[in-house]
């Protein structure tokens, strides 16, 4: 599962350049690529991202809970905005393999590798590395299994049949913590290396605010 769309850099863009592509959508040709259901009635796409459903809604764009009390907020935020209408518009999702790749082994992935060392890696290591009890019950929340490896590591559904998988290392007198993701092999056709990015983002601050709850 290759994808060589090449970067674009498109995170500065400001959501209503995207507004008139998306106005032009048929949402049955949508519903083929990306298999999320569009409900002609209320003229929604049917989301559901770590669990959690969300409207986003056709011919305006527009991105809703359906619960805004139990939804994270970091799952409809500007950012969430941005990735889903970008997954909308040009993303595919189909059946994973059953592999898993590192950030740097997606299509470009290693142009922005260090960037997402920090912004993802290190972040959910320092949130979370002392907190593994907190983070598993964070990573339940949002829909996460159990995987058996590192010192805690959890399967989440970003979308159906799309896995991250967190795994997370407490770290000792001598170590920091650590962690590391890792993506369905499906991910390529569904989101850019810039999109994966903001997977990180999203999840971290849904799993940060998860833990404020628990």
């Amino acid at each position: 599962m290759e994808d060589k769309r090449a970067p674009n850099q498109q995170y500065g863009v400001p959501l209503a350049i995207y507004q008139e592509r998306y106005q032009a959508l048929d949402p049955a040709e949508v519903t083929r690529r990306t298999c999320v259901p569009f409900d002609t009635a209320r003229g929604v796409f049917e989301l559901t991202v770590l669990g959690f459903a969300l409207d986003a809604a056709w011919p305006e764009f527009s991105l809703c809970p359906a619960d805004p009390e139990a939804c994270p907020r970091d799952l409809y935020g500007s950012g969430a905005k941005i990735l889903m209408i970008r997954y909308l518009l040009e993303g595919a999702l189909a059946a994973p393999c059953g592999t898993f790749l590192p950030y740097r082994e997606l299509p470009w992935g290693s142009v922005y590798d260090q960037n997402f060392q920090g912004r993802c890696i290190k972040r959910l290591a320092f949130a979370f590395g002392s907190k593994l009890d907190l983070f598993a019950k964070s990573c339940e929340a949002l829909g996460g299994t159990p995987h058996p490896k590192a010192d805690a590591s959890y399967d989440l559904p970003f979308l159906p049949a799309l896995t991250v998988r967190l795994l997370l290392w407490s770290g000792d007198d001598e170590f920091p913590p650590q962690s590391q993701w890792l993506f369905s092999d499906n991910t390529p056709l569904a989101f850019s290396a810039e999109d994966v990015a903001v997977i990180g983002d999203v999840t971290i601050g849904a799993l940060k605010e998860m833990g404020k709850r628990a």
